[in-house]
């Protein structure tokens, strides 16, 4: 039973993953559209400037849903290795 529960958990966090790599792609290549060094910056700088870029700037007629895509499966991920651990 407990196999059961761990693989289905596995299979969550990957989806939530996944979820959330695609819409942080989604803001890296609008970085890279609006400018080379933007887009530079949002993939070299350790998350600082992405973060920054994500917030402020990143201007997208779907861009809270987009920005949950990418905090809220981060966050479930977090709460369910807690949970599990």
């Amino acid at each position: 039973m407990e196999l059961a529960g761990g693989l289905f958990l596995m299979g969550v966090m990957g989806l939530l993953s996944l979820i959330s790599a695609i819409c942080s792609i989604i803001i890296l290549i609008s970085a890279f559209q609006d400018e080379v060094w933007k887009g530079l910056l949002c993939l070299f700088s350790c998350g600082l400037y992405w973060l920054y870029y994500a917030l402020v700037e990143f201007q997208h007629e779907k861009k809270g849903l987009i920005l949950v895509g990418v905090f809220a499966p981060t966050f479930l991920s977090l709460l369910i290795t807690a949970m599990t651990s």
